[in-house]
């Protein structure tokens, strides 16, 4: 038999194919996409009320997204986020303020600001590990919250509000409802596309086995460095949209881990950390909640009774528990073999 007639090898390559999307992911790609043209249209149709409260939801998406890429990527359990989301208020107040900036760039350049500054921030936390990290992320987060809170020209301890009497109320209310749009499905996209890179395979690696990681050459410090100033930077431009729509800023309101991280923490448990899918369903549920009892005394309980519950009977959280049922993945960031 000659080299030509011998048959080829039965192998795995022969035998099965390495995918990544499966139907039901095309499948919500395209729903999902006709949800955003949707979400698109609503300043031309909707009542303000209900753009304020979907600005909310957008942010709430972002800031909770960003974290379960610290924590459940990077194992990063930051309790400070309430850092970036006061420093990409106040960078609003400096730069329109004090610079004149336009409004709508300058929630861009907040964000470029609150990166720049978690850079020796990070230097600081990543001395610690475990909860000493998050007990430090916490007290640098204070210490930003004093600063800004001593500062007369950002109004000190009451604060300041956003000089935009040279915007239409309109046309500010549309613009700013499509950043947060931008904000909120740019950070999951961005979270999608970051796990589907080679950082992202770097990050999976770490949070499965830190020190098998490290074996295989993967920098871990670097890796979750780079992550910490992406997760700032995005995250102070959810708090800048926040605030350019609230218009108000006071140290102890943007700065609060009540506030801020106490509810990203909540969204991320009862949705499933590890998970793209995850901080969507938690966001939308906090979402819900808040818009169903609003100030009400059973808001709060209403929360804590989920999150007891999440934690008692489902650990992995909501999503978790449908994945396991269903065994279905919308954001598919893994390859695998199918024959």
């Amino acid at each position: 038999m000659t080299m030509t007639d011998t048959p080829p090898p039965t192998t795995a390559g022969s035998r099965f194919k390495v995918i990544r999307a499966t139907t039901l992911s095309r499948v919500f790609g395209l729903v999902a996409l006709l949800v955003i043209i949707a979400l698109v249209t609503v300043p031309k149709w909707a009542d303000v009320s209900t753009v304020r409260k979907l600005v909310q939801l957008f942010v709430l998406l972002a800031v909770a997204q960003m974290w379960n890429l610290l924590a459940g990527f990077a194992g990063l359990a930051s309790v400070g986020q309430q850092a970036f989301i006061g420093l990409g208020a106040y960078g609003m107040v400096i730069l329109v303020n004090n610079q004149h900036y336009s409004l709508y760039w300058s929630i861009l350049f907040s964000g470029v600001l609150a990166a720049l500054v978690s850079i020796p921030m990070g230097l600081v936390a990543f001395r610690l590990r475990g909860s000493y990290f998050a007990i430090g992320t916490w007290v640098l987060a204070e210490v930003a919250r004093l600063v800004m809170k001593n500062s007369k020209s950002v109004g000190g301890g009451s604060g300041s509000s956003l000089k935009v009497s040279g915007y239409k109320a309109a046309t500010r209310a549309q613009s700013i409802y499509w950043i947060a749009l931008v904000i909120g499905i740019g950070a999951i996209v961005l979270a999608y596309a970051l796990l589907r890179s080679r950082l992202g395979l770097q990050l999976q690696a770490i949070r499965d086995n830190e020190s098998g990681a490290r074996g295989l050459g993967a920098n871990v410090y670097r890796t979750r460095f780079l992550l910490w100033v992406v997760v700032a930077f995005w995250t102070a431009l959810a708090g800048a949209a926040y605030y350019t729509q609230n218009l108000r800023v006071q140290p102890n309101e943007s700065f609060s881990v009540a506030n801020w991280t106490a509810p990203i923490i909540f969204m991320v448990v009862i949705g499933g950390i590890g998970s793209i899918e995850g901080p969507i369903i938690g966001a939308i549920a906090y979402w819900a909640f808040h818009e169903w009892f609003g100030n009400s005394p059973f808001y709060l309980i209403a929360v804590g009774v989920l999150a007891i519950l999440v934690s008692l009977f489902v650990r992995r959280g909501l999503w978790g528990l449908i994945r396991k049922r269903f065994d279905v993945q919308l954001f598919p960031v893994r390859r695998r073999l199918e024959s």
